[in-house]
């Protein structure tokens, strides 16, 4: 089972017995929230194979209705699903192609392939792994059945340039776009425009056949067609929404001559917009959320709740900028001290989404990492106090750590080491700072993938 691999070492620097219990207490809610979201454990409590039916979630089928069964998808918990279908499906399963992260954890299949490929910006095994992909269900019939399985990590994973954008122009765009500040909303709504597999284009090429999503998501709210960047959904949005959003994030006269053409083209209808609703391949397509940031965000509140905390899930569609959410993390922990509110001592707060960092500065850092550093601002000379944030995936930015804990004495820790605390958060470089404290949370890869989990614990 995965978990945080160095929850001693995070206990031995609380400053206090109370910081120590309240970091313990975070610890195991967060520790619960991964569990909760295992793909493995998750896929085999929504699907069930008894005799010819094939169960799976409130769905229904009679699999002597099919003559094939093949899987696609992509994502970093789609290695961790397609190993565990293929645990429930066997020699059922005709063909299937899988594209999984570099790094993942080792999964064995064998009658689908894991295709490996690149994470977050895309590349050529990525773009092989999607061609065969749409090969395969271009080739599917009336009376195959088509299982797709999609996870965070999707879009990057899953490229298909459409004709006339090459992948290096793709991969400038989504890598500005990063940087930007962009909501993954905003980046995928790009994404599906400039691409031959996203924005229901998959679904499209699927058709007759039937087809089954099962989905992870790490999207806010999960709106089905951002997910992966929506391969089997309509897609509600349009050429003219991906060319405001790169000229409200300033990136207009730094896109490649190449996609601005496309999204030109397009708004004009030279070029046919993405598959939207009343395309009759969707009929044929059931998408069903397997998982999502609310099972975890609900595991976290369970776990403080049953350690007989005050307990409030407060949110699991959390968004905003890093820095500005811990500080209001900061706030609500302030308020429970000096009111009792939202619920008094001893309290425990869940706040589960997905913030952004605005890239500035040149260091190194995660959005976990900037919202416990921006907490740990404004708790100084706090006791029993903490705020800890991880990246349910366990990569936190690009770093390998999952995120930080902090507590009220952080900051006097920092000022003994001599550490411009402000400075390190405008320099965008947390991950620095709490290399320092080492009060980074580590837990490797966890092969799951549904946003960012936060617990405040107040004593």
């Amino acid at each position: 089972m995965v978990s945080i691999k160095n929850t001693e070492e995070l206990l031995k620097n609380a400053g206090s017995d109370l910081d120590r219990k309240a970091r313990e207490l975070a610890l195991n809610a967060l520790n619960a929230a991964l569990e909760a979201v295992d793909p493995k454990v998750i896929i085999k409590s929504k699907i069930q194979l008894k005799g010819n039916t094939l169960r799976i979630g409130r769905l229904s089928f009679n699999l002597n209705a099919f003559k094939n069964i093949f899987v696609v998808g992509g994502g970093k918990a789609s290695g961790c699903m397609a190993e565990t279908l293929e645990e429930i499906l066997g020699e059922l399963i005709k063909d299937g192609t899988i594209n999984v992260p570099y790094a993942c954890p080792q999964y064995q299949t064998r009658k689908i392939k894991l295709q490996h490929a690149s994470h977050p910006i895309p590349d050529i095994s990525g773009v092989k792994g999607a061609s065969q992909m749409l090969e395969l269900v271009s080739q599917a019939e009336e009376n195959d059945l088509i299982i797709c399985l999609l996870s965070g990590g999707g879009s990057s994973l899953m490229p298909q340039p459409c004709t006339g954008v090459s992948l290096r122009d793709k991969r400038r765009v989504t890598d500005a776009l990063l940087k930007s500040g962009a909501t993954i909303n905003e980046v995928n709504t790009v994404r599906k425009h400039i691409s031959g597999f996203k924005g229901g284009w998959l679904a499209k090429r699927a058709y007759p056949a039937t087809v089954v999503n099962l989905i992870l998501s790490d999207v806010v709210g999960d709106p089905l067609d951002t997910i992966a960047s929506g391969p089997t959904v309509p897609d509600s949005t349009t050429f003219q929404d991906a060319i405001e959003i790169l000229q409200r994030h300033g990136l207009w006269s730094e896109v490649p001559t190449s996609v601005k053409k496309v999204l030109l083209n397009g708004k004009k209808g030279l070029i046919p917009e993405t598959p939207k609703a009343d395309d009759k391949a969707f009929t044929k397509v059931h998408n069903v959320v397997v998982g999502n940031n609310l099972t975890a965000s609900s595991a976290a509140y369970s776990s403080l709740k049953s350690h007989g905390l005050h307990a409030l899930l407060l949110s699991s569609c959390l968004e905003g900028q890093a820095k500005d959410v811990g500080t209001m993390l900061a706030s609500i922990a302030r308020e429970i001290v000096a009111s009792g509110n939202p619920v008094p001592k001893p309290a425990g707060i869940v706040a589960g989404g997905e913030t952004t960092v605005t890239v500035v500065g040149k260091g190194k850092g995660g959005r976990n990492q900037e919202i416990a550093l921006g907490a740990a601002l404004n708790m100084s000379n706090m006791d029993g106090v903490v705020v800890a944030s991880l990246s349910t995936d366990g990569v936190d930015g690009p770093t390998d750590a999952a995120g930080a804990v902090v507590d009220g004495k952080t900051m006097l820790r920092a000022n003994k080491l001599g550490l411009n605390s402000r400075k390190f958060l405008v320099e965008n470089n947390s991950y620095s700072f709490f290399s320092k404290l080492d009060d980074l949370i580590f837990t490797g890869l966890t092969g799951t993938n549904v946003c960012d989990v936060s617990v405040i614990v107040v004593l």
